[in-house]
């Protein structure tokens, strides 16, 4: 390592709330040791594309960590190493430029990258690691799928703009006696619904883990009648899938993306709620409502450790690691442990086990 480190760090996938505290303190933690700190935008794109690169101070950082969003902007399209191009024939096509990456990335003399991502941004991450470029993990999903760390910042405020939309639904619900179908985000995983889900008080929690009977979801609802509670709420994450059925998406993305996109399943939910029983029955996508606005407390603090953690990695040369909390310490992982496997809700959890002892269901038999 140089005696004056240049350090770049960019922002991947989805954007969470914490993105900006990452990126404060990396910056006030490596001007702390007379580093430098440049941002690329957009991903990757800085790299392909050299101008999309700033020199990031401590004056342009100081405070941030309170805004949502991310100031070097994020895309879950740029993967370098599967780049949607479009050929002479006007046809799009995939080619690989990770190449031009790794090249524009020593070029510019840069000594190490801190990628800031979820499980797809920190694959490109550890596949660019594997070519040579040093790389620092920092895990950001509101998901909170990644494996290696018990949880990623986001999370926390995801969970608690879900619980509070769940909160208020409590009340326009009872005075109808409707139910309502929450759709929270979850593509492979149902952190989001199982934590707002028993923390709002909903009835049943639909996750991708578990698949549901929609029978015994509409027994569960309909028990409340018994006892005079004429309403119920159901929440759904959006990778949810029906005993024997399949994903409710809504279409494949833009050309060059595989990845399907993931909505509508609450829709499907609440259509057959309201056949099988007749009650009257609503459905509410929260959407990217839980990616947006200022991060929790903990979600603040949390993306400030991993940030500053980062740097002390940096420091210390451990290249190809991901920093992750295990409480009550941040520590670090190897990337291939964060990129190997998806964190799902373990069935035998104790948060699981307290929403069945509570008396939530879950779509299946107790």
């Amino acid at each position: 390592m140089s005696e004056r480190m240049r350090i770049a760090i960019n922002t991947g996938g989805g954007d969470a709330p914490g993105l900006n505290a990452v990126i404060e303190a990396v910056v006030l933690s490596a001007y702390n040791r007379n580093w430098e700190v440049y941002g690329i935008k957009q991903g990757y794109q800085g790299l392909l594309n050299t101008e999309d690169i700033m020199r990031l101070t401590p004056e342009m950082v100081r405070n941030i960590s309170s805004i949502g969003g991310t100031i070097l902007g994020t895309t879950n399209k740029g993967n370098p190493f599967k780049m949607a191009v479009e050929n002479m024939a006007g046809e799009v096509e995939e080619r690989d430029l990770s190449d031009r990456v790794v090249q524009n990335f020593h070029r510019l003399g840069l000594d190490c990258l801190i990628a800031v991502g979820g499980d797809g941004s920190l694959k490109i991450a550890y596949d660019f690691f594997k070519k040579g470029i040093p790389v620092i993990g920092v895990p950001k999903t509101i998901d909170n799928d990644l494996a290696g760390t018990v949880v990623t910042f986001g999370f926390d405020t995801a969970v608690s703009i879900a619980t509070e939309a769940i909160d208020r639904l409590h009340s326009t619900a009872k005075s109808h006696d409707r139910v309502m179908v929450v759709e929270v985000m979850g593509r492979n995983a149902g952190w989001i619904a199982l934590n707002s889900g028993i923390s709002g008080g909903a009835k049943v929690i639909l996750i991708p883990e578990i698949p549901f009977d929609m029978d015994i979801v509409c027994e569960k609802i309909m028990e409340g009648e018994v006892v005079g509670e004429r309403y119920a709420i159901v929440v759904v994450a959006e990778g949810a899938v029906p005993l024997g059925g399949t994903l409710v998406h809504k279409g494949s993305g833009e050309a060059g993306r595989q990845e399907v996109l993931l909505g509508g399943i609450g829709a499907v939910v609440a259509k057959s709620i309201a056949a099988k029983t007749g009650k009257d029955t609503r459905s509410i996508v929260l959407g990217h409502l839980q990616r947006g606005g200022s991060p929790t407390t903990f979600d603040r603090l949390l993306a400030l450790r991993f940030g500053s953690t980062a740097i002390r990695l940096v420091e210390k040369g451990l290249f190809g690691h991901m920093v992750a909390l295990s409480p009550p310490n941040v520590t670090s992982v190897p990337l291939e442990v964060a990129v190997g496997s998806t964190k799902c809700v373990p069935l035998d959890s104790d948060t699981l086990l307290t929403a069945r002892d509570i008396g939530i269901s879950f779509g299946q038999p107790e």
